[in-house]
């Protein structure tokens, strides 16, 4: 990774106080940023920022958003192309290594993460100490944190091999784990990795093949399967990435900062929004309810609200959604899904979306979890598997930026400070003598 360039100075004029000059600092695209890290020390000063809206957290080279242009790059090539030419395994390549591999390299590759496909048998023990109506998310933060109870050569975070070792698990395993999720919340038997199909045909195999009867994965089902999970396999500094590198800066181990990443993908406002998408359209009902529903949304007053629109960094048409359109439209021909209720509503929200002088000012543009989930549930996923498909495709992307930070010589604990607001040092009163 390069380093970010000084292009300037900035001057901080705080009160009273001198002025402090900080650099300015320049990446390869994108703003420039003033580097506030000597603030506290020379002026006594903190910043306040909420969510971290306007702060970056790190220097990365793998991923970067613009967000005005619609534009999501994965080590400089933009996603559509990657989600048009490549395949999951060549993007995982490419995430961890930096570049796309060579003929050799990707065979080698898919050679080493196939061969990681199993899991420790005595982990069916694991699995099957959960309820067996528990949500697979829960199954799965359990399962991927406990392997680093079985894997204990792969938990230095140290030692380059053990790190890359850690990697190539984790990436191979978790199809595996997450379709074990899914079947123990069910009540099926468990199936094995098969080793002679591609990444994405096994994990739909061991979804939804059952020992009584033979199965054949479709294989525009796979290719869409394939394209979702390059969608989503990074994307800059969001929650869950954000949680595994905070986990790792304190020195955890790679299994219990990719499970923390799970963890703050569950929730609602991160990987659950393509299951908002779902109820959503399941809500409007019909196409001719599309207008009045639209006329609430724009209500403040009302609590309707339309899901899969706008995104936090994207102010235009995210770029994942253009391709999760085309690749709707390939699995409901290939499955004999013709005028689907919610494929037509979502057509109509869409149509309104880009031509309403409401949505196109306040620029909310469909974004890729307003397709996904009309897929998947098309495809047999339930909802409840949603956000387990998001975290397993955003795995490689998790590894990619864990490792990065462990190689960072800039890397801290992460120590977020705080504007105080509770009361201020007043003395102990004994308990007999309080009020």
């Amino acid at each position: 990774m390069s380093e970010a360039k000084t292009n300037g100075k900035a001057a901080i004029s705080v009160g009273k106080k001198a002025k402090l000059d900080v650099d300015v600092l320049s990446g390869t695209v994108g703003p420039d940023v003033i580097d506030i890290r000597k603030l506290y020390g020379e002026t006594g000063y903190f910043t306040y920022d909420p969510g971290f809206t306007a702060t970056a957290s790190c220097q990365s080279a793998i991923s970067y958003i613009d967000g005005d242009k619609g534009v999501l790059l994965h080590r400089g090539y933009p996603i559509d192309e990657l989600a048009e030419h490549s395949d999951y395994m060549e993007v995982c390549y490419l995430l961890l290594n930096g570049e796309l591999p060579t003929a050799e390299q990707k065979a080698g590759f898919v050679d080493t993460v196939t061969r990681h496909t199993m899991l420790h048998d005595q982990m069916n023990y694991f699995f099957r100490g959960f309820r067996r109506d528990a949500h697979p998310m829960a199954i799965m933060v359990g399962v991927v944190g406990a392997m680093s109870a079985f894997y204990h050569d792969s938990t230095d975070v140290d030692d380059p091999h053990q790190r890359m070792v850690a990697s190539y698990r984790l990436v191979a395993k978790m199809p595996t784990i997450a379709a074990w999720a899914y079947k123990y919340s069910i009540g099926q038997p468990f199936i094995y990795p098969k080793n002679d199909l591609s990444y994405s045909e096994r994990f739909l195999d061991m979804m939804f093949a059952v020992p009584a009867e033979s199965y054949r994965v479709d294989p525009v089902l796979a290719k869409a399967m394939d394209r979702i999970l390059i969608l989503h396999a990074d994307h800059e500094q969001n929650a869950s990435t954000s949680t595994v590198r905070l986990a790792g800066s304190s020195g955890a181990n790679p299994f219990a900062c990719i499970a923390a990443g799970i963890a703050s993908l569950w929730g609602p406002a991160h990987g659950g929004a393509n299951e908002a998408v779902l109820r959503m359209l399941n809500e409007i009902g019909t196409v001719d309810r599309v207008d009045e529903c639209v006329k609430r949304a724009k209500d403040k007053d009302d609590p309707f609200r339309l899901m899969g629109f706008g995104h936090r960094v994207y102010k235009n048409y995210d770029p994942r959604a253009k391709v999760m359109q085309q690749t709707c439209h390939e699995v409901l021909d290939q499955l004999g899904i013709k005028d689907d209720p919610l494929l037509e509503i979502a057509m109509k929200l869409e149509k309104v979306a880009l031509e309403d002088d409401y949505f196109v000012d306040k620029k909310l543009y469909p974004n890729v979890d307003f397709y996904s989930g009309i897929i998947l549930k098309a495809m047999g996923f339930p909802m409840e598997m949603f956000t387990v498909l998001f975290a397993l495709a955003r795995t490689v992307g998790w590894v990619a930026q864990w490792n990065e930070m462990i190689q960072d010589p800039h890397q801290k604990i992460g120590r977020p400070r705080q504007l105080y607001t509770g009361p201020a040092q007043h003395p102990y009163v004994p308990i007999h003598k309080r009020d």
